[in-house]
């Protein structure tokens, strides 16, 4: 998932992360003390809001992971929309990858546990009815509005991306034909929520920027120029849309989200008609370490610290904020290699301090539902699972 010449790898991390009683319990204590906001507050836009500023607001966040991104995908497809799953409801995508559906009590939760922002990836092919003109089903839309519009009545920041779709239009399109459905749909989910306030946030794509058609072979330049027009494109759909949308803070993703690619000088961030409203997208600032099972020591904590420099250099040193919209959630017990920064939850209390209060970044967790409870953020219980990343979210989110 972290790269696309490694899709092993990828495997591999889609495998690590695949209402009782409590659920009302948990609804209840966070609607006397979250803290709702008012109808108008949710389409509210404040003056001269910068990315800078809506950076430092969103503490920390967490991915409503393989629920609204997940497919089931047919290869033979070039139009890269999805199969029906199910009975073609959105229900039955929102949970093909094991994910409950999402309610009310999930969103609720997760404010009342210290996040500020939730991201919320989506594949914008379920339900498409016709491939060729990349006509976005009104249900999903509108599905992805009901889950948005609860995040911003508790306050919280929702980020709203393309994921695992735009994965698929370049693999099976050529560059033109890619971008021209890039802009189609983000045209149409722009439209859509235009109207809503400044703590809806785009996100561009996800992690396939910098790949090409299968079957293609394109020189790192031409994958820097396609990745670069993909962002630009993102943006100027969205601006052109009008309203909140002339001014609204949007994210450009990075190459593949790779820190080492994206902070070289080829990665272009794009031009925007309005100053100060663009951040970069990046995941994993702990990347080789967690493959080579590396954790807990000098070599990871020095890696996390020139990782985090690079990021600094290219971008928060020009007023470009970073959001690591996927950040490590744990570590199983054989990746601490070295005990110098004690368990899987101290370290990663080390990761979003250091992401965070050194750096500025905004982290973001990658997380996703099981049902054995064992989540960073249990979706049935409502409340981040473990007492100390309970801590380090309600000392670090602020």
């Amino acid at each position: 998932m972290y790269n696309i010449i490694n899709i092993a790898e990828r495997v591999i991390f889609i495998n690590r992360t695949l209402k009782t009683a409590a659920v009302f319990l948990a609804a209840a204590i966070c609607l006397s003390g979250c803290g709702q906001k008012s109808e108008a507050d949710v389409y509210a836009m404040r003056e001269n809001l910068d990315a800078q500023t809506v950076a430092e607001e969103m503490g920390i966040g967490i991915n409503l992971g393989n629920t609204f991104e997940a497919y089931y995908s047919d290869d033979a497809n070039l139009n890269g929309f999805s199969q029906v799953v199910g009975d073609g409801k959105m229900s039955d995508y929102e949970k093909c990858w094991g994910a409950v559906e999402t309610t009310r009590e999930i969103i609720d939760g997760m404010a009342e546990s210290g996040f500020k922002t939730v991201r919320i990836p989506v594949f914008w092919g379920n339900g498409m009815a016709d491939g060729t003109d990349f006509a976005v089903n009104p249900e999903l839309l509108e599905r992805v509005e009901e889950v948005v519009k609860w995040a911003l009545e508790d306050g919280l920041y929702a980020v709203v991306n393309m994921h695992h779709y735009d994965e698929r239009l370049i693999m099976f399109l050529d560059e033109d034909e890619a971008v021209h459905a890039a802009e189609r749909v983000w045209t149409q989910v722009a439209e859509h929520f235009k109207d809503y306030g400044d703590h809806l946030v785009f996100e561009g794509y996800n992690e396939y920027l910098g790949g090409c058609r299968e079957g293609e072979n394109l020189s790192d330049d031409e994958r820097y120029e396609y990745t670069n027009r993909m962002n630009q494109t993102f943006v100027d759909a969205v601006r052109a849309t009008g309203g909140n949308n002339s001014e609204r803070v949007l994210i450009a993703s990075g190459y593949n989200t790779n820190i080492d690619k994206t902070t070289a000088f080829r990665f272009k961030m794009p031009q925007d008609s309005v100053p100060d409203r663009l951040m970069v997208s990046v995941h994993y600032i702990d990347n080789a370490m967690y493959w080579s099972k590396q954790i807990g020591g000098e070599t990871w904590h020095s890696y996390i610290l020139q990782q985090c420099e690079l990021l600094k250099n290219a971008f928060t040193a020009n007023g470009i904020p970073v959001f690591v919209g996927e950040t490590t959630a744990s570590y199983d017990g054989q990746m601490v290699a070295d005990p110098a920064y004690g368990t899987s939850q101290e370290c990663i209390r080390e990761l979003v301090k250091i992401a965070k209060e050194d750096y500025g970044f905004v982290p973001v967790f990658w997380d996703t539902h099981h049902d054995d409870g064992t989540a960073f953020y249990d979706r049935v219980k409502c409340r981040v699972t473990d007492s100390v990343n309970r801590g380090t979210v309600e000392r670090l989110g602020e």
